[in-house]
C-alpha cells in the first residue's frame, strides 16, 4: 500500500521553490554544516537542512562555558562561531551541490546593509537552496534593539534581503517579540517565503556554590522541551495571521511532538536540541510520520496540517476558495 504523501513547498511563490521530500529539517546550529552528522544517519533522506549561522566576517565566539544543561533544556552562548561568508562560500557550498538533500543557509547581521551582502553574495552560489534570514540579532542601529523584535525592523530586513535574492526566504522569527503575530505579518508583506518559529528563549542559571552566573556570557537561548509549549503556541497564533508556510521548531524530541506543531498549523518542523541526545531522531521521525498518517486514514500531510486550529483551517478554506474563483 503506498504511504501519504509527505512531501511539502516551502516556497511556492518563488519560482525558485523549496520543495522538500518530507517536511523534517535538523535546525540551525544544531547539525553543523551536514558532515558532521553524515556518518550517523543518511543526510541525504532529510526533508533539508539549516547549516550552521554564517555571519559577514569571522568570529571565533564567546568564551567558555558556553553549553549548560538546564532542566528539559539546554543554555546555548556560542556566540555564532563560523568562519565568516567568505571561507564558509570557499568551502560548504561545493560539497552541498553533489548532495540532494535542499540545504538552507542560515544568515545572521548586526545591520540591514550587512544582511544584504550576504543574501546578495549567496544568491546564485550552487549548492544554496534557501536563506534562513535570523532577525534575532541586535540592530546595532537601533541601540543593540533586536530586529525580530519591531515590525518595521523586520520589515526592512526582509524587503532588503528579497530585494536582492532570487533564493526562497524563510524569517526566523523571535520569541521576545510583544506580538510575535504581527511581526510575521510584516515578514509575509516583505516578501518572506515562509516563516520559521521559534528562536531561542533568552535565559540564565546561576552557580550557586560560586555565586555567579554558569555561562561566561551570563545569558544564552534557552532550548528543548522545556520551551515546546511556547514554542507551539505561536505557531497556533501566527498560523491564523499569515497565509505564507510555517516551519515550526522548539523541544521537538518525538513524533507526537512534532504532531503537535503540525496540527498547530506549521507545514514543516526543525529539530534542534533533541539531535544531540539522540542523532538519529530526523531520520525516526521521517519513517514514523506517514505510517502514523496511514493509520489515521490521511492522504497526505495536509490533512493533518492546523487541523487543531479552526482559524487557521477556517482561513484556508477562504483563501481556497478565492483562488478557485480566479
Amino acid at each position: 500500500m503506498t504511504l501519504p504523501d509527505i512531501s511539502v513547498d516551502l516556497a511556492p511563490n518563488n519560482p525558485r521553490e523549496l520543495r522538500l521530500a518530507n517536511p523534517v529539517i535538523p535546525a540551525s546550529g544544531c547539525f553543523g554544516y551536514g558532515q558532521e552528522y553524515a556518518h550517523l544517519i543518511d543526510v541525504q533522506r532529510l526533508g533539508a537542512f539549516v547549516s550552521k549561522g554564517i555571519t559577514p566576517k569571522p568570529r571565533s565566539g564567546n568564551p567558555m562555558p558556553r553549553i549548560v544543561e538546564t532542566p528539559a533544556g539546554m543554555l546555548n552562548a556560542i556566540g555564532l562561531q563560523n568562519p565568516g561568508l567568505r571561507d564558509f562560500i570557499k568551502k560548504y557550498p561545493p560539497i552541498w551541490n553533489d548532495w540532494t538533500v535542499p540545504v538552507i543557509v542560515n544568515i545572521s547581521a548586526e545591520t540591514v546593509e550587512d544582511f544584504v551582502e550576504m543574501a546578495a553574495t549567496l544568491d546564485e552560489v550552487p549548492g544554496i537552496a534557501g536563506l534562513e534570514v535570523n532577525v534575532s540579532c541586535p540592530n546595532v542601529n537601533a541601540g543593540g534593539f533586536c530586529f525580530g523584535w519591531d515590525a518595521d525592523m523586520t520589515a526592512e530586513v526582509t524587503r532588503a534581503v528579497r530585494a536582492v535574492t532570487t533564493l526562497p526566504v524563510i524569517v526566523k522569527l523571535s520569541p521576545g517579540a510583544i506580538d510575535i503575530v504581527e511581526i510575521a505579518q510584516a515578514a509575509e508583506e516583505a516578501g518572506a517565503d515562509a516563516v520559521s518559529l521559534i528562536n531561542t528563549l533568552v535565559g540564565m542559571t546561576i552557580d550557586t556554590r560560586r555565586r555567579k552566573p554558569i555561562l561566561a556570557n551570563q545569558t544564552g537561548g534557552l532550548s528543548g522541551p522545556a520551551v515546546k509549549p511556547v514554542a507551539v503556541r505561536m505557531v497556533y497564533q501566527v498560523a491564523q495571521g499569515v497565509s505564507i508556510p510555517i516551519v515550526g521548531l522548539g523541544g521537538i524530541t518525538s513524533l507526537n511532538d512534532a504532531l503537535e506543531f503540525f496540527m498547530a498549523g506549521a507545514s514543516a518542523i526543525q529539530v534542534g536540541t533533541a539531535m544531540f541526545v539522540q542523532p538519529t531522531i530526523a531520520m525516526d521521525l521521517i519513517d514514523q510520520l506517514p505510517v502514523w498518517l496511514q493509520q489515521q486514514g490521511c492522504e497526505s500531510l495536509a490533512d493533518i496540517i492546523g487541523s487543531a486550529n479552526p482559524r487557521f483551517r477556517a482561513k484556508l478554506a477562504v483563501e481556497s476558495a478565492e483562488s478557485a474563483a480566479v
